[in-house]
C-alpha cells in the first residue's frame, strides 16, 4: 500500500530552496523594492496622487501571479478611494480540509528616507557588500513577502504537508495602518479561522539563532506647545523679564521624565513585568552581553543610560521612553539672533509597555502637561491622532515551541530559539491578540544589530533572512502535521 501520511521536510532541502530563490529571485526583487520611494501616507500628503504606494503593491501582486509552483496560489491587491492599497493572497494546504488559517502579515509602505546616509549608500538606491543589502524598505519590511512565499515553495517542492495561509501585507503601517480595520472587515470571510499568526515585521537580538519576539510596546505622541509673546523681543531687554519658553518647555517636561535618569514619573505609563518574561530577558541578556549597546552607532565617549545588558532589555521592551523627535521655534544656529523667541514647540514621541493602555496614558500625559501652567503662560498639547497599544503575546502552545527550537537547531547550526521583547510597535498585533484571541503567535523579523530601520544606513542582513526563510517553512510544516 502507498503511503499517503503526509510528508514531514527535510531541513537541508528547505535550506537549500531558500538558499537557491534568494540568489535568483528575492534578492533582485527587494532591490526592485528598494528604488521605489513608497512613502507612508504619514509623511507624503500626495501619497494618492503620487501613485507609488500602487506601485509597491502591484509589483509584489505581479511577482505573486508569476509563481507557478505553488498551487492554488491567488493574489489580489485590494483598494478603496482614499485608503491605503493591501496585497491579499491565498494559497491552500494539503491534504484534508483544514479548519485553521495560517496569516501572514508584513507592509510594503517605507519611511522617509531620512539624512545621514553613508557615502556610497542612500535610502532609494540597493547597495549590497555580500553581507548586507542597504536601502529603505528591504529590511523594514519589503523582504517579507517573498520570504513568506519562499517558505511555502519549498515545503512544496519536496511535497511536504503545509497549512493554509493567507497573506496581507499593507501599505500604510509606518503611519499606524489606519486602514487595516476596514481591510479586515471585508476580508473576514476569506481569511477564516486563524489559528496561527506570522508578522514578519519585527527583530532579532543577534543573527546567530531564531528569535521569538515576546512583546511589543505601544505608543502615543503629541505636539506641546509653550507660548509667552506674540513676537520675538531683543534678549538684552526682556531677558530676566520674560520667562523663556524654553525654561519652562524643561519644567513641564521635568513633571513627565526624571532627566537625570531618563525614568518616566507618571504611575499610568508604567506596568508589571510578568515573571516569565523577565527570565527570558535575563536568558537573552546572557546570550548578546554587550552587543545590546554595540548595535547602536556610538558617538565618541558616549555611552548608554547603564552597563547592565538585562535592565536595557527591561528598559527597551518592558518601560516606557519619552523622546522630543522635533522642534519648531528654533531658528537655525548659523541664523540665529539675540531674540527672545516668544514661543517653543516641540513633537513628543512616547514608548509605551506592552500592557499599558494607550488612550489612559494619552490622557494623563496631556492633564500633567497642561496643568498649572507656569508663569501662566499659554501651554497647548495636541495629542496625535494616531495612538497604538502594546502587544504580549500569548502562551506559546508545545508544539510550537518544539517546532521552533527544532527549527533554529536545524537552521543555525545547533543554536536554539530565544525570545526577547521589542521596543518597537506594530499597531496590528494588538487588534489580531483581540480578533482571533484563541490562535498562535510567532512574531519575528530581521532587524537585529545594524538594521538601523527608519535611519540612515537601513539595511538587511541577507544571510539571517535566508535562514529565517527556511525556519519558517519547518513552522508551517510543523503546524500543518500538528
Amino acid at each position: 500500500m502507498p503511503d499517503h501520511s503526509p510528508a514531514i521536510a527535510r531541513p537541508d532541502l528547505v535550506q537549500d530552496f531558500c538558499d537557491s530563490q534568494w540568489d535568483t529571485e528575492l534578492l533582485p526583487l527587494i532591490e526592485e523594492h528598494i528604488r521605489v520611494p513608497a512613502v507612508s501616507p504619514a509623511y507624503d500628503a500626495e501619497w494618492e496622487a503620487r501613485g507609488l504606494l500602487d506601485t509597491v503593491a502591484e509589483s509584489a501582486a505581479a511577482w505573486l501571479r508569476a509563481v507557478d509552483d505553488l498551487p492554488g496560489l491567488r493574489v489580489e491587491v485590494l483598494r478603496a478611494p482614499g485608503r491605503t492599497p493591501l496585497v491579499f493572497f491565498e494559497a491552500p494546504g494539503t491534504g484534508a480540509e483544514q479548519d485553521e488559517t495560517v496569516l501572514f502579515y508584513g507592509h510594503l509602505d517605507k519611511q522617509p528616507e531620512g539624512d545621514g546616509w553613508t557615502e556610497g549608500r542612500s535610502a532609494w538606491e540597493p547597495a549590497f557588500d555580500g553581507t548586507r543589502l542597504y536601502g529603505r524598505g528591504g529590511a523594514d519590511d519589503g523582504y517579507a513577502l517573498p520570504a513568506a512565499v519562499t517558505a511555502l515553495r519549498a515545503l512544496a517542492a519536496q511535497g511536504a504537508a503545509r497549512p493554509r495561509c493567507v497573506g496581507v501585507f499593507e501599505t500604510g503601517e509606518e503611519s499606524g495602518s489606519p486602514d487595516l480595520d476596514h481591510w479586515f472587515a471585508e476580508l473576514a470571510p476569506r481569511i477564516g479561522t486563524v489559528g496561527l499568526v506570522l508578522c514578519l515585521d519585527s527583530g532579532a537580538g543577534d543573527y546567530e539563532r531564531l528569535w521569538l519576539v515576546t512583546s511589543l510596546r505601544g505608543a502615543c505622541g503629541g505636539t506641546l506647545e509653550v507660548r509667552v509673546l506674540d513676537e520675538g523681543a531683543h534678549s538684552g531687554d526682556a531677558g530676566g523679564v520674560v520667562p523663556s519658553t524654553f525654561r519652562v518647555l524643561r519644567r513641564l517636561l521635568d513633571r513627565v521624565e526624571d532627566s537625570a535618569t531618563g525614568a518616566l514619573r507618571l504611575q499610568a505609563l508604567h506596568c508589571e513585568v510578568p515573571e516569565q518574561r523577565r527570565h527570558q530577558v535575563r536568558d537573552a541578556a546572557r546570550l548578546l552581553g554587550d552587543q545590546v549597546t554595540r548595535r547602536f552607532a556610538w558617538h565618541a565617549d558616549a555611552s548608554p543610560v547603564t552597563d547592565d545588558p538585562q535592565e536595557l532589555l527591561l528598559n527597551r521592551a518592558w518601560r516606557p521612553a519619552l523622546e522630543v523627535t522635533g522642534a519648531d521655534g528654533l531658528p537655525p544656529v548659523d541664523s540665529a539672533g539675540n531674540v527672545l523667541r516668544p514661543y517653543t514647540r516641540v513633537k513628543l514621541s512616547l514608548r509605551l509597555p506592552p500592557l499599558v493602555d494607550s488612550a489612559a496614558a494619552l490622557t494623563e500625559l496631556a492633564r500633567v502637561l497642561e496643568a498649572d501652567p507656569p508663569y501662566g503662560t499659554s501651554v497647548r498639547f495636541t495629542p496625535d491622532r494616531v495612538l497604538a497599544d502594546g502587544w504580549h503575546a500569548p502562551a506559546v502552545q508545545p508544539w510550537l515551541e518544539e517546532a521552533l527550537s527544532a527549527a533554529s537547531r536545524a537552521c543555525f547550526d545547533g543554536a536554539d530559539v530565544a525570545h526577547i521583547g521589542q521596543g518597537g510597535t506594530i499597531p496590528l498585533m494588538g487588534k489580531l491578540a483581540r480578533q482571533f484571541p484563541h490562535s498562535q503567535f510567532l512574531a519575528c523579523g530581521v532587524l537585529g544589530p545594524g538594521a538601523n530601520a527608519h535611519g540612515p544606513n537601513e539595511s538587511l542582513h541577507v544571510p539571517y533572512a535566508r535562514r529565517l526563510t527556511a525556519c519558517l517553512a519547518l513552522a508551517l510544516n510543523a503546524h500543518a502535521l500538528a
